[in-house]
C-alpha cells in the first residue's frame, strides 16, 4: 500500500474524528525547524494543540504544555522519521489526537515527552523535577512498551508489560493507542511484509484493547488502516460502494429531518445528526445483510441532556413510527463493559426504510467516542476518597482489565499468557450477571458457571459445588445469558486445601483465561486427585433396581434375586471402593407379619418400606414374599397382570416380632467433588445406620447419585437420616427408592 493511500482519511469517516493530514505535518515540520517561540508565547507548533484543548479544558494551564513541547522539540531535534518529516511532529500528532478526545492536560504532556527518554538523553529524573511525579509516571509506562521490539517471539512479554502499565494506569494505554493511530497513518513508508505484520498485531490485540477501553474513534480508524493493508480487494470494493452511494439523494439525511420534527411536536430539546459508518462497519453489514441500501450506510444520533430525555426520545420514535422490536437495546440501564452507555432502536419510516437510531446524552457520548480518555485524570484526588498507601485506586477501571492482571501475574508461559491473551481479546461481547447479594458480575458472551465462580472468588472457586441460575439449580457447565441471576454453592468443609477442587472436565466448560489457568494450576499440585475426580465408582444400569440392561422393567421375582452381600464391600469413610448394586443383600426380614404360613419374607429393593409405611406383599418363587410399600410402582405393574397379592402388616410386639433391623434404599443427589462418599458414608454412620453396600453413578455435568442401601435399627430414625445426608455439602436433594412415592420428611 502507497504512503499517499494510507495517509488518506477514509472515505466517509465520521466528522470530529482526530485527525492530522499531510499539511498539518508539515507546518508541524516548519515550526519545528523554525524553533521556539519567545518567552511566555506558546510555539507556533503546539497552538493548535492548545486551542483544541481548550475547547475541552478552558481553565487549562498552557504553560506546561509549552515547557513540554519546548523539552521535547530540542531533545528530539536533528532525528527524522522514515517519512522524512523531523520527528518532533510524531509527538506532536499523537498529542493533538489525545487532545480531540479530550485528554486532560497531564495526558497531554506526558504524550509530547513519551518518546523522549527512550530516544533521546532526557532521563525519567530530569522529567518527574520538571513535570512531576504523574507525567513521570506515565512517561515510564509508554517508555517500558517500547523497549521491546514487535517481532514474533517479542510479543508475548511486550504485551504482558502494556497490560501491566495499563492496569496501573489507563491513560499510558491511552497514549500508545494513539502512538499506534499516528504510526498506522503513516504506515505507507514502509515494506509490504513489515505493514501486514504490525497490521496484524495491531487487528489482535490494540484493536480490541481499545474497544474495551471504550474509545472507539481510535478504535473505528485503526480497524480501517488494518482493515486496508490486510485485505485491500474487500476495502477497495467497500469504498467504491460509498463513492456510488455518495452522489445519491441521502436517505438518513429525509430521516433526520422527521426525527426532528417528531421531537420538536413533542418539546424535547435533542440534537440529530447523521452518523456514517466506518469502513469496516459498512463491510460487515454489507456481508450480514447482503444488498445495501442507503440507510444501511449509516445511523441516526440524538443527543439530549439527560436520561430522563434519552427515555422520552425512545417513547416518541415508537410512538410515531414502526419500531423493529428485535433491535432494541438498553446500555443505559446495563452499560456495557467498556464503560459505553446508550439506547439502540431502529424504526421504520414512511417509505418502510429501516432506520437504525442511537440515542444518548452529551456526555455519554463523549465516553462513547473518547472512553476513558473522557474521564479526566482517574487519579485526581476526591473528597473523602482515600487510596491505600502505594497504590493507585482507579475507579475507571473496567472489570475485565482487572481479571486480565489477576490471570497474566499467576502465568509464567509468555506462551500460554499469549495465547490466552489473543482468545479474551477475542471476546468481543460481555455480559452481565445479577449476583444474590444485589451486585453484578461481567463476563465474556459464553462464559459458564465456572467462569462465574474464579471471577467472584479467585481461587477460592476450587470449592465451588454448584450454582442456582434464575433460582434453580444449575451445573458449573451452564452457560450464563445475560441478565441471569447467579448463586455459587460453595463447600463449607475446609480441612485442607485438597478436600476440595476442580475436576479436569472444568476445563471443557472454562471459557476465560483466569478460570482455565487456575484449574490447570490446581489439577498440576494435586495430581493425584485427577485419578478418584476421572474415574469415580461406576454402578451398572440397573442400580436403581427397576430396569434391565435393556430398558424393560423387571418382574418382580427377578428384583429379589439378589446376591448375599459381604461386610468386605461395604463403603468406608476414606475411600471411593463400592459394591455394586446388584449384590445388595436380601436376607429375610424380621419385624413384618404375613399371611401366609412358613413363607420367607423379604424387602423389595425397589421401593425397601419402613415402619410405618402403608405395605402388600405377593408370593415369589422359592416360597418367599416380596413385601412393597403400596405406592411403589411395581405393586401397580403386578396387579394389572393379575397377580394376587398377599396380606402383609408391620410386626408389634403382642407379635413377638416386633424387633430388628429395617432395611431402606436411598438416593443422594449431589454435585460432584472429591471426598463426597467420604463425607456421606460418615454421616450415615453418626445416625447409627449401617452401610450394607452403596453405588455410584459416573458424574454427568457435573452432578453424581448415590445410592445407598442401609440397615437401620429404628425405622423412625429414618426422617433424621435424610436430613442428615442432605446437610452434607454438595447435597441438593435425597429421595427413598421408588418412583412416584413421597420420601419420607
Amino acid at each position: 500500500m502507497s504512503a499517499e493511500a494510507t495517509d488518506q482519511a477514509p472515505f466517509g469517516r465520521r466528522r470530529g474524528l482526530p485527525r492530522i493530514d499531510l499539511r498539518n505535518l508539515r507546518r508541524f515540520s516548519r515550526a519545528a525547524l523554525l524553533g521556539s517561540a519567545s518567552r511566555g508565547r506558546l510555539p507556533d507548533a503546539i497552538e493548535h494543540v492548545a486551542k483544541v484543548h481548550r475547547v475541552h479544558h478552558p481553565g487549562a494551564d498552557l504553560d506546561v504544555l509549552r515547557k513540554a513541547y519546548v523539552l521535547a522539540e530540542s531533545s528530539h531535534r536533528g532525528q527524522m522519521r522514515k517519512s522524512g518529516e523531523p520527528y518532533i511532529t510524531h509527538p506532536l500528532a499523537v498529542t493533538l489526537i489525545l487532545a480531540e478526545l479530550g485528554a486532560e492536560t497531564t495526558t497531554l504532556t506526558a504524550s509530547l515527552l513519551h518518546d523522549t527518554v527512550e530516544d533521546t538523553e532526557v532521563t525519567l529524573d530530569q522529567v518527574g523535577e520538571e513535570f512531576g511525579e504523574e507525567v513521570r509516571f506515565l512517561v515510564d509506562g509508554v517508555t517500558k512498551l517500547e523497549k521491546v521490539d514487535y517481532g514474533a517471539a517479542a510479543e508475548p512479554e511486550t504485551f504482558r508489560k502494556m497490560l501491566v502499565a495499563t492496569g496501573n494506569d489507563v491513560r499510558v494505554m491511552s497514549i500508545k493507542l494513539a502512538d499506534r493511530l499516528h504510526n498506522m497513518r503513516t504506515l505507507g513508508v514502509m515494506r509490504p511484509e513489515k505493514q501486514a505484520r504490525i497490521a496484524k498485531v495491531t487487528r489482535d490485540v490494540l484493536i480490541p484493547l481499545a474497544e474495551r477501553l471504550g474509545v472507539q474513534a481510535l478504535k473505528t480508524e485503526l480497524e480501517d488502516l488494518v482493515f486496508a493493508i490486510l485485505h485491500p480487494e474487500e476495502y477497495a470494493r467497500t469504498r467504491e460502494l460509498l463513492q456510488a452511494h455518495a452522489g445519491r439523494p441521502d436517505p438518513l439525511a429525509q430521516a433526520a429531518e422527521d426525527v426532528r420534527g417528531v421531537l420538536h411536536e413533542a418539546g424535547i430539546t435533542a440534537e440529530v445528526l447523521v452518523r456514517p459508518r466506518h469502513f469496516v462497519s459498512v463491510h460487515r453489514v454489507g456481508v450480514k445483510r447482503g444488498e445495501l441500501t442507503g440507510t444501511d450506510l449509516g445511523r441516526l444520533l440524538v443527543l439530549v441532556t439527560d436520561d430522563a430525555d434519552c427515555y422520552a426520545v425512545l417513547g416518541e420514535l415508537h410512538t410515531c413510527f414502526t419500531p423493529v422490536i428485535s433491535e432494541f437495546k438498553d446500555f443505559i440501564a446495563v452499560p456495557k463493559f467498556n464503560l459505553y452507555q446508550s439506547l439502540h432502536t431502529a424504526v421504520a419510516g414512511r417509505d418502510g426504510e429501516v432506520t437504525e437510531v442511537l440515542i444518548r446524552t452529551h456526555q455519554m457520548h463523549r465516553v462513547a467516542e473518547a472512553g476513558v480518555i473522557a474521564l479526566g485524570n482517574p487519579y485526581a484526588p476526591t473528597e473523602g476518597v482515600d487510596a491505600p498507601e502505594g497504590e493507585r485506586a482507579d475507579p475507571t477501571r473496567p472489570g475485565w482489565l482487572s481479571r486480565l492482571l489477576d490471570w497474566q501475574s499467576a502465568t509464567p508461559d509468555p506462551d500460554i499468557f499469549w495465547t490466552s491473551l489473543r482468545d479474551d481479546l477475542a471476546q468481543d461481547r460481555e455480559i452481565t450477571v445479577f449476583r444474590s447479594d444485589g451486585g453484578t458480575l461481567g463476563l465474556p458472551a459464553g462464559a459458564s458457571c465456572v467462569d462465574a465462580a474464579y471471577a467472584l472468588y479467585g481461587d477460592d472457586a476450587h470449592s465451588c459445588i454448584g450454582a442456582r441460575v434464575n433460582g434453580r439449580i444449575a451445573t458449573l457447565s451452564t452457560v450464563l445469558r445475560d441478565g441471569d441471576t447467579l448463586q455459587l454453592l460453595m463447600a463449607s468443609d475446609s480441612r485442607d486445601t485438597a478436600s476440595h477442587g476442580p475436576s479436569p472436565e472444568w476445563l471443557d466448560h472454562a471459557r476465560t483465561p483466569a478460570a482455565r489457568i487456575a484449574i490447570n494450576r490446581w489439577l498440576a499440585a494435586h495430581p493425584a486427585s485427577q485419578h478418584e475426580l476421572r474415574e469415580p465408582a461406576e454402578a451398572p444400569e440397573s442400580a436403581s433396581g427397576l430396569t434391565d440392561h435393556d430398558g424393560q422393567d423387571r418382574q418382580d421375582g427377578q428384583e429379589t434375586q439378589d446376591t448375599q452381600a459381604t461386610r468386605g464391600s461395604q463403603a468406608s469413610p476414606g475411600g471411593q471402593t463400592v459394591a455394586p448394586a446388584s449384590t445388595v443383600a436380601g436376607r429375610p426380614e424380621a419385624g413384618i407379619v404375613v399371611d401366609l404360613p412358613g413363607a420367607t419374607v423379604r424387602l423389595a429393593r425397589c421401593c425397601t418400606p419402613v415402619p410405618p409405611d402403608a405395605i402388600t406383599g405377593f408370593a415369589v418363587r422359592g416360597g418367599a414374599v416380596t413385601v412393597h410399600r403400596e405406592r411403589c410402582p411395581g405393586v401397580a405393574r403386578m396387579t394389572s397382570a393379575g397377580r394376587t397379592a398377599v396380606g402383609v402388616r408391620w410386626a408389634d410386639e403382642d407379635d413377638g416380632d416386633g424387633g430388628g433391623d429395617y432395611r431402606v434404599t436411598l438416593f443422594a443427589e449431589a454435585f460432584s467433588r472429591p471426598h463426597l462418599l467420604a463425607d456421606l458414608t460418615e454421616a450415615i454412620a453418626a445416625e447409627g445406620a449401617e452401610v450394607v453396600a452403596a453405588a455410584v453413578e459416573p458424574p454427568r455435568e457435573q452432578r453424581v447419585r448415590h445410592t445407598y442401601t442401609l440397615q437401620l435399627p429404628d425405622a423412625g430414625r429414618l426422617p433424621t437420616l435424610m436430613r442428615a445426608m442432605r446437610n452434607v455439602p454438595g447435597v441438593y436433594d435425597v429421595t427413598r427408592e421408588g418412583r412416584s412415592m413421597a420420601a419420607a420428611h
